[in-house]
């Protein structure tokens, strides 16, 4: 096993240990924190091992080669972890969606609603609608199989409801999506003018930090 030749006796599931990393021919690379996670409770659904290395560049490569060395292995295809919790069902495609966006977010606001979306929260709204047009659908479908027998009570007002509150709150969501697309997307806003004209600093200030310098002297920037 590739673990095994890397760091030696391979830890209990879900339970992070210390190891000395070695390469190929036994040199020590690090000593980092290896954890087992059995199928079901990783990240992707599968059996996995993850190794915390120090993240120096000579130190992810020693590691990288030592894996090479082992027969079977490869590197991981770009977005391969995140299509395989999708297909094992630890994702569903909406939470696959907001982690490609937190991963790609740039500003505070994309994480925030990169963050929701990898949460859930778009798939239970979605989820909420559903339960409440079963439950619309059902009612009606009670009256019309059972239409030559009385129905204990009018289920009209309660479908009326479940669909009133359905369609406006998709209508609601719908509402916000050109501003979730404008979030997700961001702006590309140029400042122009002459030199010395003031433009680094009102750019410092909108990013209230020294994003640019300032400087008297003309084309400074």
């Amino acid at each position: 096993m590739a673990l095994t030749r890397l760091c030696g006796a391979v830890p209990e599931a879900r339970r992070a240990v210390l190891r000395l990393l070695r390469g190929s021919e036994g040199h020590p690379i690090d000593r980092a924190l290896v954890i087992r996670f059995e199928a079901g409770a990783s990240f992707t659904g599968e059996n996995s091992f993850e190794i915390q290395c120090h993240g120096g560049r000579a130190v992810l490569a020693a590691v990288l080669d030592a894996l090479a060395s082992c027969p079977g292995l490869r590197l991981a295809e770009p977005g391969e972890f995140t299509r395989r919790a999708l297909e094992n069902g630890r994702l569903d495609l909406l939470e696959a969606e907001g982690l490609a966006d937190l991963v790609n977010a740039e500003t505070e606001g994309q994480r925030r609603q990169a963050l929701r979306a990898m949460r859930g929260a778009l798939g239970d709204q979605a989820a909420a609608w559903r339960t409440s047009l079963i439950r619309a659908r059902a009612l009606v479908e009670a009256v019309m199989d059972f239409a030559d027998e009385e129905v204990p009570e009018d289920v009209g007002p309660e479908v009326s409801v479940l669909i009133d509150q359905t369609a406006s709150a998709m209508r609601l969501a719908l509402a916000g999506a050109a501003a979730a697309e404008r979030v997700r997307e961001g702006f590309e806003v140029a400042l122009v003018g002459a030199p010395n004209a003031g433009k680094s600093t009102l750019l410092n200030a909108l990013a209230r930090r020294e994003a640019a310098i300032t400087s008297a002297t003309a084309g400074t920037t």
